[in-house]
């Protein structure tokens, strides 16, 4: 048997009375968060959920989801977590592609609507019976008549629970993730991928039950998933919760809270160099406790990593890790020389390489997509039996990233095969926001890429032929846009075009939209 749920168990049984959760004036041990997350558990088997059920959580980083999701993980049933900021249609989409037999969703604000976004997203998709909701203050009714509570599942249910058997290579979450074509895909990952992949990060870390983690990047993302939340509970940690990345906030934290361990996208460190009243805060008190900074999510600029690095007295690695592959698959070590720019090296127990596009491997030094195999790959894309066989041919796992490694194995990306805009940290796939884009009644034709972006790594640009007849505007796009897509996804730049470049099949040709928008930029500048 092997149960991920066993990463809190044990930290319960090692360290009860020890502080497991920080939110605001919350404070919860490991032996409360244990016991509402047998609560859960209990409440779960009562209404119907069994071995192998998937249960889609949508939730920002709030206590409640390290006991719900380790609740879930007790029953035998999967996790499914789902970005806060989805629309309606995309709730939709994940949770039948899912085929989650129940939604557990956070009420949220006037500013976040979750709950009217996933309550829509839920009712098209007609095929999950069960939807309970958080509501946003704690203990209150349900917002929706006939919708109970998360707090109702929980009443009067045991706080101790049999966690179900579960095998290794059972299935145990399954993410979403663009991957390199088409709609967001369903990586599965087992009980045995997600133990592993935590144990190693805090042995290359040097992590103990004595840090203090700071947590802002969100929980429903693999990076935050695994290398906080995971990584954190099976120390026996404390993890300090942040809802959303505010760099007041999060300062105060790191001043207030004594945080030892931070984890974050390059952004977040850009962000926290130029807030404006960065100073007012105690950077020697700070300094003193913050011991390590990990960076993943895309590649970090040398020269922000230099100014944190001197201004915080504190040492940033980067890593490298896709949704697929648990998510870590390569890091730069504590006790080994760091390389400006690197991934890494691989982790124990898993074996990259550079191949060509006839996947041979090729020299050190010269370029080709990075693939990979070990105990950290996925089992696949859940009901993708093509996909699979095109990821996994050789029996590799394929990236879909360039890169190349030296002469001392350290591994560097250089770009992407596919097209792939990482937009501070999340995926976002040209494709997804294209079709999107298409459904507006006065867009014929959109093509989407990235351009750069100097907090945000990249942003999103789509080029737009209207409809015949018709007349919009970029601003008209922009807003449209941002009513149909999350947040992370609808492009911030509108260009209205007669043409696009096409090749002599007739593809569009994102190179020279590239060049275009690349000449643009520099013309601004």
């Amino acid at each position: 048997m092997l149960n991920l749920a066993t990463l809190l168990e044990e930290s319960a049984r090692m360290y009860p009375d020890k502080t497991a959760i920080v939110f605001d004036q919350i404070r919860l041990t490991y032996r409360q968060v244990n016991a509402m997350a047998n609560q859960l558990a209990n409440g779960l088997v009562k209404a119907g959920i069994r071995k192998g059920d998937k249960i889609c959580v949508c939730c920002p980083n709030l206590p409640y989801f390290p006991i719900i999701v380790f609740g879930i993980l007790k029953a035998g049933a999967v996790v499914v977590p789902l970005n806060v900021l989805l629309k309606h249609r995309e709730f939709a989409y994940h949770i039948s592609d899912s085929e989650s037999v129940a939604f557990i969703c956070f009420q949220g604000t006037e500013q976040l609507p979750v709950l009217k976004e996933g309550y829509a997203g839920w009712q098209e998709a007609k095929t999950c019976p069960h939807l309970w909701v958080i509501p946003t203050i704690p203990g209150a009714d349900s917002p929706i008549e006939g919708v109970p509570t998360f707090m109702e599942l929980l009443h009067n249910q045991p706080d101790t629970f049999d966690t179900v058997a579960t095998r290794a290579d059972d299935t145990c979450l399954i993410i979403y993730t663009s991957g390199t074509t088409g709609r967001p895909k369903g990586a599965e990952l087992t009980h045995s991928n997600m133990t592993i992949n935590p144990m190693i990060t805090c042995q290359m870390g040097r992590s103990t039950k004595d840090d203090v983690l700071l947590v802002v990047l969100p929980l429903f993302h693999s990076f935050g998933f695994s290398c906080q939340m995971l990584s954190g509970i099976y120390t026996g940690a404390t993890l300090v919760l942040q809802p959303r990345f505010d760099a007041a906030a999060i300062l105060r934290a790191f001043e207030d809270e004594g945080i030892t361990l931070f984890s974050g996208v390059p952004t977040m460190y850009w962000d926290l160099l130029n807030y404006p009243e960065l100073d007012k805060f105690n950077i020697e008190k700070i300094s003193k406790t913050l011991r390590l900074c990990n960076s993943g999510g895309a590649a970090m600029p040398v020269e922000v990593m230099k100014r944190f690095e001197e201004k915080f007295k504190v040492v940033i690695l980067e890593g490298y890790g896709l949704s697929e592959t648990s998510p870590v698959a390569s890091f730069n070590r504590i006790d080994k020389p760091r390389k400006a720019g690197s991934i890494g090296l691989p982790i124990w127990g898993v074996e990259m390489k550079i191949v060509d596009h006839e996947d041979n491997e090729v020299p050190q030094g010269k370029t080709g997509e990075i693939v990979i195999r070990g105990h950290n790959i996925m089992k696949g894309y859940y009901k993708r039996d093509e996909a699979n066989d095109e990821v996994f041919r050789t029996g590799w796992f394929h990236s879909g990233d360039i890169g190349y490694v030296d002469e001392e194995g350290y591994y560097y990306i250089v770009d992407r095969v596919k097209d792939m805009i990482i937009r501070g940290g999340f995926n976002v796939y040209p494709r997804e926001v294209e079709e999107v884009l298409m459904t507006h009644p006065d867009i014929s034709l959109a093509a989407v890429i990235g351009v750069p972006h100097e907090e945000y790594g990249e942003e999103v640009a789509a080029y737009v032929i209207p409809q015949t007849g018709a007349k919009i505007s970029e601003a008209d796009v922009i807003a449209w846009a941002k009513q149909e897509m999350a947040a992370y996804k609808y492009p911030r730049h509108v260009e209205i075009v007669k043409t696009l470049p096409l090749g002599p099949t007739g593809k569009i040709l994102k190179t020279e939209l590239r060049k275009m928008a690349a000449e643009k930029i520099a013309v601004a500048k």
